[in-house]
């Protein structure tokens, strides 16, 4: 999924998008235009044109491509991950999903600062199967730039759909594309997903709900351990998004170091440079890697992770495992790191602080199982926030528009929980007491067992109903969600 004809990268190269040519903004925007109008069935990138994203995406079951794969994927246009969907800061975006699967589904635009209501990130919509609805939203002109998330999120379906292969990534193009440094580096869009064997057995698995189903197909933009290309001296902007429903990703490449300059909401202060990097699901984060080693080919590897209390549970290997391969090819004159990008705000202060506890709970039923995830019996495990599993006819949180408060998200589990809220960013302020060095803008936050992380958020420009819950996907159809109105 790495996006093409890009400024000051060479034409012609196909999906590698590697090179130092410079293509002027005339011929670069004719090329936009030309590539938004030559949009096939199957395209691997949809993108506006002219201001306006006129996008179709259409969900269904395709048989499977994936060597020890499922024999079945869930696809948007025939893709697992569907079409890298590229708009701008400013945008009126008109996107048309068209349900061609045996159960109802919707959409959540994750991490788009965009109405939860009427047509924009309304996870309350049902489109039945054989339906179709239009979203229809503007991103306001200062939408931050960055690498966002659409996925299905009808409660009682989420999990299963986003399992079976249904997700894909969006970037807002905006400022931080504009800074000489990050517009010099050729540019990769990696989706990470794991996918069931052919057995399917995981699926089955009710321990495996219990935990998140993890499987033991790791890819990137749905291929096992796709090729990567870099220059001798160049940049490669690794654009990251954990699209699993419950694997947490700890990332290291062979030899480099990463330097991070975006988290979820956007780009931070100031580069980091890390020797591995974790990314919970729905966690997506920007790094540039430096073209400064021996040419050769170095793995780009998913280290061991243990994300539950429980030796041995929510962990598929022991070893590391290679995601893809980067190699260099070619040269060209060494392209410097950026010493700063864009600066990140403080938020004022809180006018109240509130605690949301995360547990699970035997014999509570599936929190909100009557809602669409039957099978599971209802005196089984089930999770909650607060001694309540989810009940969409229930606000469990109210908030004033313009306000700024704390939420401290206490994981009271044995697992680790990545907290999710919808439509407003946030900033972490402390993690089990401690600050956080930097600011940033975070919309999911990885919560580790026994934990306490302080998150700071203002609810700014839309009123509605809207949710916050675990991305882990299965806990979140088993209870772990809660509703949020801002009024």
């Amino acid at each position: 999924m790495t996006t093409p004809l890009r400024r000051r990268q060479v034409l012609g190269l196909g999906l590698a998008g590697l090179g130092t040519a410079v293509v002027g903004p005339l011929l670069w925007d004719r090329l936009q235009h030309s590539a938004a109008r030559a949009q096939p069935a199957g395209a691997a990138r949809l993108a506006s044109r002219g201001g306006v994203a006129d996008l179709e995406l259409v969900a269904s079951a395709t048989p499977g491509t994936l060597p020890g794969g499922p024999a079945t994927l869930l696809t948007y246009n025939g893709r697992s991950p569907g079409p890298l969907l590229e708009v701008n800061a400013g945008d009126q975006v008109r996107l048309r999903l068209r349900n061609d699967l045996q159960e109802p589904t919707n959409l959540h635009f994750h991490g788009l600062h965009i109405p939860p209501t009427g047509t924009g990130d309304n996870v309350f919509l049902t489109v039945p199967p054989g339906g179709s609805t239009t979203y229809a939203f503007k991103l306001a002109a200062d939408h931050p730039a960055g690498l966002f998330y659409v996925h299905p999120h009808h409660h009682g379906h989420s999990a299963d759909q986003v399992f079976g292969g249904l997700g894909g990534a969006l970037v807002v193009r905006g400022d931080l594309d504009r800074i000489p440094e990050v517009g010099a580096a050729s540019e990769s869009v990696l989706v990470l997903k794991d996918f069931a064997s052919a057995s399917g057995q995981e699926a089955a698995m009710g321990v495996g709900r219990m935990l998140g189903r993890e499987g033991p197909l790791l890819t990137v933009n749905g291929e096992l351990n796709p090729a990567l290309a870099i220059p001798s001296g160049g940049l490669l902007r690794l654009r990251l998004l954990n699209a699993s429903n419950a694997r947490i990703y700890r990332l290291a490449l062979e030899g480099h170091r990463m330097v991070l300059i975006a988290t979820d909401g956007g780009a931070i202060a100031t580069p980091e440079s890390l020797e591995e990097l974790l990314l919970a699901p729905g966690e997506r984060a920007d790094v540039l890697v430096q073209g400064n080693q021996t040419p050769g080919s170095y793995r780009l590897r998913n280290l061991p992770y243990q994300r539950s209390g429980h030796m041995g549970m929510g962990q598929v290997a022991d070893a590391p495992q290679t995601l893809a391969t980067l190699n260099y090819a070619g040269s060209v004159a060494t392209l410097p790191l950026p010493k700063t990008l864009i600066p990140v705000p403080s938020q004022p202060q809180p006018e109240r602080t509130r605690r949301f506890s995360l547990a699970h709970a035997m014999g509570m039923g599936m929190g909100g199982m009557q809602h669409g995830m039957g099978g599971m019996g209802s005196g089984g495990m089930g999770f909650v926030i607060n001694g309540q599993p989810f009940d969409p006819d229930r606000i469990d949180t109210r908030v004033s528009l313009g306000s700024t408060e704390d939420w401290l998200i206490v994981n009271d589990d044995v697992m680790d929980h990545p907290f999710h809220l919808h439509v407003n960013p946030f900033q972490v302020i402390s993690r089990a007491g401690r600050p956080e060095a930097q600011r940033r803008w975070k919309d999911t936050v990885l919560v580790k067992a026994g934990e306490e992380v302080r998150i700071r958020v203002t609810f700014k420009d839309f009123t509605g109903r809207t949710v916050y819950h675990c991305h882990n996907l299965d806990h979140e159809d088993l209870g772990l969600m809660g509703v949020l109105q801002i009024d």
